[in-house]
């Protein structure tokens, strides 16, 4: 390997923080393997997505703008992606670790006989040579893989771990020939949850409730609220979720998503290990109890111990006040 791509992900004409965290992880590693960075951005509005690029250090930005795209699933963005990478030769595929990026990464590795590495949290390159790291069982270990195929292999980065660094790069623009595939998949409508605009796994801020909160109402109101006050979005425990008090997209844990926000609020949430392996990579954990025995005690950077009704909304006031003063 010695080029590194970065696949983008967009939506409404903007790129996903995670995918430009991608990109500048693909910085970093194509420095130390003496390669250059390639983007690939293709769907509806990509050129809008490859312009907003050029802020980041990317060398050559390869956009396929079609409208028509965004109708036909994932194999469009698999092919736009193995048309880059043959045609760059020996690469680093990066990816950000979530459904669609494992999706396309996946799918990319199958047809060049590649390995896959997911939740990445570390990229190290020797002599030439690719290992990511991974937590496994929870996070309980850390591996270190390196790829055996050393024309090609997948990345995909856990989001909120990779800084974002703001360097313009060369930003050359290729445009790629739209194929001439019949595509079997047909999306016809998108849905996406309004409370879900802000993913878990990539807010800077997550501010979940879980048993404690006693019902749905919580959820959309003041750890909304809060959520909203900060820039962030509403987690939830799996108790929470299994109560149908909110969906499964908001779920952190062992059988939800792992996290890494620099603040993590735990509001009503007790702390066992299901939960406590989806965001302990957290930088700095509150939780909010009124029991002051929880074992999210034992982990937390700070522990308020009271009534969670009166203390989030107040918080939520004082967030506000301060965002306000420094306006």
């Amino acid at each position: 390997m010695k080029n590194v791509i970065a696949f983008i992900e967009h939506k409404n004409g903007a790129a996903r923080r995670s995918s430009i965290e991608a990109l500048c992880a693909a910085r970093t590693a194509a420095d130390a393997l003496g390669g250059t960075v390639h983007a690939v951005v293709a769907g509806p509005q990509a050129v809008a997505v490859a312009a907003a690029l050029k802020a980041y250090p990317v060398d050559r930005i390869h956009v396929l703008d079609d409208a028509a795209l965004g109708k036909a699933g994932i194999d469009p963005l698999v092919d736009a992606l193995e048309s880059v990478a043959r045609s760059a030769g020996p690469s680093l595929v990066i990816v950000a670790n979530t459904m669609i990026g494992r999706d396309v990464g996946s799918r990319f590795a199958a047809r060049v006989d590649a390995g896959v590495t997911a939740d990445v949290t570390g990229i190290d390159v020797k002599d030439g040579r690719v290992a990511c790291v991974s937590p496994k069982l929870g996070g309980t270990t850390i591996t270190t893989c390196a790829f055996k195929n050393t024309e090609y292999g997948v990345a995909a980065i856990r989001p909120n771990v990779f800084p974002v660094a703001a360097t313009a790069g060369a930003g050359e623009i290729a445009e790629l020939a739209p194929s001439d595939k019949t595509y079997s998949v047909t999306v016809e409508d998108d849905v996406e949850e309004a409370a879900a605009e802000l993913g878990v796994e990539e807010a800077s801020v997550v501010v979940s409730g879980g048993r404690g909160m006693g019902g749905p109402e919580p959820f959309t109101g003041m750890l909304h609220d809060l959520a909203e006050a900060f820039g962030g979005a509403v987690g939830a425990s799996r108790a929470a979720v299994d109560a149908g008090w909110i969906s499964h997209g908001h779920q952190v844990g062992q059988t939800g998503k792992t996290i890494s926000p620099p603040l993590y609020i735990a509001v009503g949430i007790s702390g066992a290990i299901q939960h406590k392996v989806g965001m302990r990579t957290a930088a700095t954990i509150v939780a909010i109890n009124k029991d002051a025995g929880v074992p999210i005690a034992d982990f937390a950077d700070l522990l308020v111990v009271g009534d969670a009704f009166a203390i989030v909304p107040e918080l939520t006031k004082l967030v506000r006040e301060a965002k306000a003063a420094h306006a």
